[in-house]
């Protein structure tokens, strides 16, 4: 592991008994602790670039104050283009960032965009409920305007400010307001979470081990027969997995032990957003409560969901929601492909300026539409034992597909990235476009949208 690695590693298992130490503060002490804690982790290994941060922060707050009917659009420009100068910063002769900077930037980039859709939530909810008189049933609508030092205070908080997940300001509230945290349950499911992080972490070394992703960059590499090289993906997206695992769980036992996100099951919670029906915020022994709010990966069905689209539902699923909610509604098309296509560009820029990710995630609607058209084309035509065959060959072809776009991924470079999928002959891009041109050629009429949904 690099000492990167080792420094994640380092705050992710701190997190964890320090959320349990958190439960016993006060709402203004646990605020002020959280935000305190979160920018001495900031400021001590991000140095410097913390600057960054700050002024993505302070200036969000002042497009919220100046107009909130604007700020969701403006908060968007904002922090987006502050993304492209952070990460040009060399061009105007300023030192590169760090790593921890990178990812304090990204999960800050998400929760202000967010912020300022709560605060104009707010504002309509408000006017809303003074032309009618009567109050409003909107679930999770903030109660104030947040001031500064609410927005700093969610900004820095130490919970998953480097790792995520992604939660919204009125989480973080809640979280602030919990009337008997110590009541809500604990140690049972951080366990839980925690229980395969081991095997997660054993795997990923003996895989990485064997399978280093810098040989795919030698010339070494190309001398093997094809079987070779299109196993390599396979074990490559497999170490990815078993990474990032370990990382979210982790990150999650962190938000479980400081009782974040945590909720009645009866508020039907959804993984970044939370609840979406009314519920009581009284703890009792009767209670049943859940974190599906922090939930950032469900690993099972990440591995044996049966379609590309599903996999994507079950991947960094607090980020999912805020691309669902935030951009794929607000895309300049109204075609599903062409908002799909662009959710995914969104996706690749917040995660990067390489051309791998915008390789990688722009394959995704070709695959999308690779399925749809032999889910409608053939498996509809197949009877109970055919379909339980063809989800078997497609959940096959899904994570062979994923294997594929992890490749970009993680080799970054249009260079590296094309050689290797031309070493093995852009496979997985010509399946999908044989499965398209077969699907619309055994589909009898005109092929309606079927406006399936990526997240």
């Amino acid at each position: 592991m690099s000492p990167d690695e080792l420094v994640y590693l380092g705050i992710l298992a701190a997190s964890i008994p320090l959320g349990f130490l958190f439960r016993y503060f006060s709402p203004p002490v646990k605020q002020g602790a959280a935000c305190l804690l979160g920018v001495l982790i900031t400021v001590a290994t991000c140095h410097v670039h913390t600057l960054h941060s700050l002024l993505t922060v302070v200036g969000t707050w002042l497009i919220v104050k100046s107009s909130w009917r604007l700020a969701p659009g403006l908060s968007l420009c904002w922090t987006f283009l502050y993304l492209l100068f952070f990460r040009l910063v060399t061009w105007f002769g300023l030192p590169p960032p760090t790593p921890f900077a990178n990812a304090v930037q990204l999960l800050l980039t998400l929760k202000m965009v967010s912020l300022a859709n709560e605060v104009h939530a707010f504002h309509a909810n408000n006017k809303q409920e003074a032309s009618a008189s009567t109050k409003s049933s909107v679930i999770g609508c903030l109660s104030r305007e947040p001031s500064l030092y609410d927005v700093l205070s969610y900004a820095y908080c130490y919970v998953g400010i480097m790792t995520g997940p992604f939660f919204r300001f009125q989480t973080y509230w809640d979280w602030l307001q919990q009337p008997s945290p110590l009541a809500l349950p604990g140690w049972a499911p951080c366990l839980q979470r925690l229980k395969p992080v081991p095997v997660f972490g054993a795997l990923f070394l003996a895989v990485n081990a064997v399978f280093p992703l810098a040989y795919v960059r030698s010339d070494l590499f190309l001398d093997h027969n094809f079987f070779f090289r299109f196993f390599y993906m396979v074990a490559v997206f497999f170490m990815f997995r078993m990474r990032f695992y370990a990382a979210w769980c982790s990150a999650e036992a962190g938000c479980i032990s400081a009782g974040l996100g945590c909720y009645p099951q009866g508020a039907h919670c959804k993984p970044g957003g939370g609840p979406t029906v009314c519920y009581s915020s009284n703890a009792s022994e009767e209670e049943k409560y859940d974190f599906k709010t922090i939930q950032n990966i469900d690993c099972y069905n990440t591995d044996f969901c049966v379609k590309v689209r599903h996999g994507l539902r079950y991947w960094n699923m607090t980020v999912q929601w805020w691309l669902h909610h935030y951009i794929y509604p607000n895309a300049p098309f109204s075609s599903y492909t062409l908002r799909a296509a662009w959710t995914m560009f969104i996706s690749a820029y917040w995660h990067g300026l390489h051309a791998g990710y915008y390789l990688s995630f722009l394959t995704i609607p070709l695959c999308i539409a690779a399925e749809s058209a032999m889910e409608t084309s053939v498996r509809v035509r197949l009877g109970p034992a055919g379909q339980a065959l063809f989800d078997r060959v497609h959940w096959f072809l899904k994570m062979r597909a994923y294997d594929y776009m992890c490749m970009g991924f993680v080799l970054l470079q249009a260079s590296d990235t094309l050689q290797y999928w031309s070493s093995i002959y852009f496979i997985m891009h010509l399946l999908a476009l044989a499965c398209i041109l077969l699907g619309s050629a055994l589909k009898p009429g005109r092929n309606p949208d079927p406006r399936l949904k990526t997240h």
